[in-house]
């Protein structure tokens, strides 16, 4: 069975616009096109950019990408520069991950203060101390409703 890029579009959630885009950077040199000249997309081609799509979605590079699937054109002979690039990738989304989760932390750090009973307190005492810290260090208040 085969596809166009229209049902392709309504597939991935991609626009027609995109899945042009990614055919110009050379990220769909596996995609056929019939006698007419249109693009013809079969189940394999989905599966392709639905990687192509995970990879995007976490931050890979348009050039890391197509480098990927320039491998996967060449076949089993690329199997260890594949490997070699989704582990440099895979390094670079755990630490964006860990990243994530820190700036998570100090999300709930703020909403559990917040949400306490005692948040006026909480609040009023950081404030007090940021003021203070600016007073000791000959800086301008720029609390206006604390001067």
């Amino acid at each position: 069975m085969t596809y166009t890029i229209k049902e392709v579009s309504e597939i991935t959630g991609l626009s027609i616009y995109t899945l042009r885009f990614y055919d110009k950077k050379g990220l769909l040199p596996f995609v056929a096109r019939n006698d007419s000249g249109y693009r013809e997309f079969t189940e394999g081609d989905l599966n392709l950019i639905h990687t192509i799509c995970c990879l995007k979605d976490t931050g890979m590079k348009i050039d890391k990408i197509r480098e990927y699937i320039d491998d996967v054109m060449q076949g089993t002979s690329s199997i260890n520069h594949r490997v070699f690039l989704l582990n440099e990738h895979k390094k670079a989304v755990l630490d964006e991950m860990d990243r994530i989760q820190q700036n998570l932390a100090e999300i709930d750090y703020k909403l559990n203060m917040y949400e306490s009973p005692d948040a006026t307190k909480k609040v009023s005492e950081e404030l007090a101390y940021a003021i203070n810290e600016k007073q000791v260090n000959q800086l301008a208040n720029p609390y206006p409703a604390n001067k």
